[in-house]
């Protein structure tokens, strides 16, 4: 069989790590009798630009002077994209980490790099969303138990 040392099966936990880096899943965990084996990795995340998307009117709505304008009058002031945090992953945010519990942050907190902003359920697995930089929290731009996809833009940090 495997090897064992201590009841530890170390080969089993290799696979494991290996299905992680196949799959990009950041945790993994097993059952088998009384023995569980969870391996997790800490994942650094990039945000990545987000590109945003705006509605264009119909046609027939659509002032005729506003195809002549430049693309960047399309954008709101104030682009709130700019300092956004997007989603890493498909799946429901949730701004707590238990139902009924206090929210990990709120509007005007001031939160350190890495530190929890939400989680993502994805697949039955819970991710936590560090943030990528300190700063405070000006915007939060979903809801609690809401389903999110790739890059959506989460919460604005300035």
């Amino acid at each position: 069989m495997a090897s064992r040392n201590n009841g530890i099966d170390k080969v089993m936990i290799r696979d494991l790590a290996e299905i992680l880096n196949e799959t990009d899943l950041t945790d993994i965990e097993i059952e088998q009798g009384d023995l569980r084996i969870r391996v997790s990795r800490q994942i650094t995340m990039q945000a990545a630009a987000p590109q945003a998307v705006y509605a264009q009117a119909p046609a027939a709505i659509a002032a005729p002077a506003a195809s002549a304008a430049p693309a960047d009058a399309a954008k709101p002031a104030g682009d709130p994209s700019k300092n956004a945090v997007p989603s890493p992953m498909v799946g429901t945010a949730y701004l707590s980490p238990a139902p009924g519990a206090r929210a990990f942050i709120e509007v005007g907190s001031k939160v350190k790099e890495g530190q929890t902003l939400m989680i993502i359920e994805a697949m039955k697995t819970m991710n936590q969303i560090p943030s990528p930089r300190a700063g405070t929290v000006t915007a939060i731009l979903i809801e609690d138990s809401q389903p999110v996809e790739y890059g959506e833009l989460l919460v604005v940090i300035e």
